[in-house]
């Protein structure tokens, strides 16, 4: 979800559900060390419960950025060893790590010395090569041994030659009994099952077997989809926020964030999925996304957005 889940996208998702935990995009130990560490670490109150996700394979430096995270009162850190991009498997980042168990377990066990919120995995079910069900099981226990206690697995194998980061999203099959095995094999562990899941139905018939599920690219370009989870998912009795509701919620976090000198798109650009499935939703996307570039008025162009919503 790099470039993605940003604090504004995360901010917009959480006014339609108040408990779903929120994950960050993968940011990578150097960034976090080296770059402009307010940027992104950075996120509104509201955000919480929150996750940091990082990428790295370097001990210390993942112990540092973990010390960085808990201080900033992130709620937990995640390391990305299911990424598939060349773009980081030259750093020894995301899935490549999955040929290196014994690494993952020493950084885990770095970051779970260096602060007391959880630390959590996300993998995959293997990489090319090193595929086969022993070699996964061989992964998850030398992690496991290293004191993680939550893994999330997508549930598809990753191919890091030959298929960009798109197909290994789409290409290699999603094969969800292996994931269940693992949690059959391993039942004091926590798996929370991720790829593939369109539907509050399948994320109830995931939650026969396993301990959570996560949503990424469908909770994105249709998010309006977690309207109601809190209630069905969560248990909790509260009115189900319409379209309208969502966005004339958002409209004074826009307003602020132009006001500091921000740009419109930087917020709308995660909002464009809302009317997914509505009768105005091809208007709604051009309002947004090229009306607010031709206008003096960005606030009054989002005022018009809200309106093709109505209450719905």
């Amino acid at each position: 979800m790099m470039d993605w889940t940003d604090r504004h996208c995360r901010f917009f998702l959480r006014l339609l559900s108040r408990h779903t935990l929120l994950y960050t995009e993968m940011v990578t130990t150097g960034a976090l060390l080296h770059g402009d560490r307010q940027r992104f670490l950075a996120y509104d109150q509201s955000e919480h419960p929150l996750a940091l996700q990082l990428g790295g394979s370097v001990p210390a430096e993942l112990a540092a950025c973990a010390r960085l995270a808990e201080e900033a009162g992130y709620d937990e850190v995640n390391l990305n060893v299911g990424c598939p991009s060349d773009r980081v498997q030259h750093n020894m980042i995301g899935a490549c790590l999955m040929g290196h168990p014994a690494l993952v377990a020493d950084c885990v066990k770095a970051m779970l010395d260096a602060v007391s919120i959880p630390v959590t995995v996300k993998h995959r079910i293997g990489i090319n090569g090193r595929d086969s069900y022993g070699e996964l099981c061989d992964f998850v226990g030398q992690v496991a041994e290293a004191g993680c206690r939550s893994f999330t697995v997508h549930a598809r194998i990753a191919i890091l030659e030959g298929l960009s980061p798109k197909a290994n999203r789409e290409v290699p099959p999603l094969r969800y009994e292996v994931a269940a095995q693992l949690k059959r094999d391993f039942p004091q562990l926590e798996f929370i099952l991720n790829g593939g899941i369109k539907t509050l139905d399948e994320c109830k018939t995931h939650l026969e077997t396993f301990d959570g599920v996560m949503l990424g690219r469908e909770a994105y370009h249709n998010p309006y989809l977690l309207a109601r989870v809190d209630q069905e998912l969560f248990g909790v009795e509260r009115p189900v926020p319409s379209r309208g509701d969502v966005l004339r919620e958002l409209r004074p976090y826009i307003e602020r964030h132009l006001a500091e000198g921000g740009a419109m798109h930087h917020i709308t650009r995660h909002i464009l999925g809302l009317a997914q499935g509505f009768p105005g939703a091809r208007r709604f996307r051009q309002v947004l996304s090229v009306d607010v570039h031709k206008t003096d008025n960005p606030l009054g162009v989002l005022d018009q957005a809200i309106e093709l919503l109505g209450s719905h």
